[in-house]
């Protein structure tokens, strides 16, 4: 789900919002010019506010060939409104320095504004499915990886679940995924209650936040029948404390093949919400561990506080 740069802070004020036009989606785009790495959020939003559409450190280097140890690419999928640089700025150079090649794309653009991540979810997957074919096509991968944040995780299972995606996906791993769907701080049963409800999600924010709502056609339409297919091993990655998904019960797959993991049971202490989880360290280690069991760990659990790094964001979206 994800609404963070500019959306994040209309989030909060979302019954007072004034409708816009509906954003048009002009297409995804590869970005090659590779960014530092960064630690925080915000750190990486302020980058990108001045760097736009830059590649995460680590990742699109179309000349990487798979090792032995790794076969598979990594492929990232970002949030909404948002894009590859500020979502994975921390995660893309970890997976790189294990020694996987990794690779991020800018899905569902907004072609009036310089943003990312807002446009039917349907389109965005077909999106990411010409992305899985351009990196097997380079690198010679017959599968792949995929790790999706927030809208990135219904992506990228969209492709894998609709679109045939099974065929060349071997993990999916959905960091804060709203798999389920969420009631966004909770401000989704009040506009739920307006008449044209719907609509007024699409024209205020984008479709792709409308499509993200629990009970959404698109959420009822991707789990119809199982939320998961054949072939693939899904992992969840989610929190107790998730402001944007609630009830977090709504992050776990429940069809077979699914491994569903509550950073609280792993890691009491640590209550890392929705905005946050790319960037903490301990949840990047679980990324990593998913995707590679024997792989070893960097940090150990420590304690973060709730709601850290909460009004950092809402001042970023709004600044």
């Amino acid at each position: 789900m994800t609404v963070v740069t500019r959306s994040a802070g209309l989030v909060f004020s979302m019954a007072a919002a004034i409708a816009m036009a509906v954003p048009s989606v002009a297409g995804a785009v590869t970005p090659t010019v590779v960014g530092p790495p960064q630690t925080t959020r915000h750190a990486a939003t302020g980058y990108a506010e001045g760097h736009p559409d830059l590649a995460p450190a680590g990742s699109n280097n179309f000349d990487c060939k798979p090792s032995a140890a790794h076969p598979r690419p990594v492929l990232l999928a970002h949030g909404t409104d948002t894009q590859a640089y500020t979502d994975w700025a921390a995660v893309a150079p970890a997976l790189a320095a294990d020694g996987y090649c990794v690779f991020a794309l800018n899905y569902g653009k907004d072609s009036e504004k310089d943003t990312y991540g807002v446009g039917d979810i349907v389109s965005s997957a077909g999106e990411f499915s010409a992305f899985v074919d351009q990196v097997r096509s380079a690198t010679g991968a017959d599968r792949v990886d995929v790790v999706g944040y927030s809208q990135g995780a219904t992506v990228t299972r969209y492709y894998i679940n609709k679109l045939g995606g099974s065929e060349f996906v071997d993990q999916w791993v959905g960091l804060a995924s709203p798999s389920y769907g969420g009631v966004m701080f909770g401000l989704v049963p009040i506009v739920r209650a307006i008449p044209g409800a719907d609509e007024f999600v699409r024209d205020t924010f984008s479709v792709a936040v409308s499509e993200q709502m629990e009970g959404s056609d698109l959420l009822r339409s991707l789990n119809d029948g199982g939320d998961t297919v054949p072939g693939v091993h899904y992992t969840t990655i989610g929190s107790r404390v998730d402001e944007m998904i609630q009830p977090s019960s709504n992050i776990a797959l429940r069809g077979p093949g699914a491994e569903n993991i509550v950073l609280q049971d792993v890691c009491p202490q640590n209550l890392t919400g929705h905005f946050r989880m790319p960037y903490d360290p301990y949840v990047i280690d679980i990324i990593r561990t998913s995707l590679d069991p024997t792989a070893e760990r960097h940090v150990s659990c420590t304690a973060v506080p709730l709601g850290a790094d909460i009004l950092q964001v809402v001042i970023d979206s709004n600044s």
